[in-house]
């Protein structure tokens, strides 16, 4: 979990600036191991050359803030803004499921959570945002009711902030980047409403697979601002959704 120094560095933060947050992938576990440190948007505050080297790509989110649809065609879409690759990675196989932590989630932002997987040409830790061509592997959006009705991010609060992702069984080993993404739909019902919150590891696969990835997209082919998953008011009657983006991969 989070280390003790960690947790004095947020507590030493502006009373403001937690008072915005939202949430951010703290750390995950491979198959319920043990614990690996992802980002900490907070870590843009100590002495450079301090922060430790995680896999989570970092990015210009200090204020726990969200990417909107009038920048879903710029590369902050990928990993959000200004995002810059993690330095290492988690290790892991085709088929195994990695249990992501945020550090935390207001339930009052409720919307869908998404999964895509980007091959590196070569190291991620090197990738520039825009060079990623994602496929989806997994999403999960609407469940029961509605205005605003019981949404996937409900369970994930309710399950101490968790989210799992499986990766494909026998992925073809290599080195991939994990988009992990939650669309807050609460101020959806308006124009530019929606809010985007993408996260980004470094995971690199292992074992004897032999599943390529598709050619996947570009992050800015993802969704537009008016697609019905994005321009979506929370607060009516429903009983659907339309997740936006690629259809999921079968595999």
């Amino acid at each position: 979990m989070p280390s003790f120094s960690s947790l004095v560095a947020l507590a030493a933060l502006p009373l403001v600036q937690l008072a915005s947050a939202h949430g951010y992938v703290a750390g995950l576990k491979v198959n319920q191991g043990t614990w690996i440190a992802g980002t900490n948007p907070n870590w843009y505050y100590q002495p450079s050359g301090t922060a430790p080297n995680t896999p989570g790509w970092r990015a210009l989110n200090q204020d726990n803030g969200f990417v909107s649809p009038s920048a879903y065609q710029t590369s902050d879409i990928a990993c959000h803004k200004s995002a810059t690759p993690g330095q290492t990675y988690v290790s892991a196989n085709g088929g195994d499921t990695l249990t992501l932590y945020w550090n935390t989630w207001p339930d009052t932002h409720r919307g869908p959570i998404i999964n895509y997987l980007a091959k590196c040409s070569g190291e991620c830790t090197s990738a520039a945002p825009g060079s990623l061509s994602f496929t989806k592997i997994s999403q999960a959006a609407y469940l029961s009711g509605s205005n605003p009705g019981k949404w996937v991010t409900d369970t994930m609060v309710s399950s101490n902030f968790t989210s799992d992702v499986k990766l494909p069984a026998g992925l073809a080993p290599g080195n991939y980047v994990l988009r992990h993404e939650i669309i807050a739909l609460h101020s959806a019902g308006s124009p530019n409403g929606a809010q985007s919150y993408p996260q980004c590891l470094n995971i690199k696969v292992g074992g004897s697979g032999s599943k390529a990835l598709p050619a996947g997209v570009p992050a800015t082919k993802f969704y537009t601002a008016t697609d019905k998953g994005i321009l979506f008011n929370l607060y009516t009657t429903f009983s659907s959704y339309p997740i936006p983006g690629p259809a999921v991969w079968s595999g």
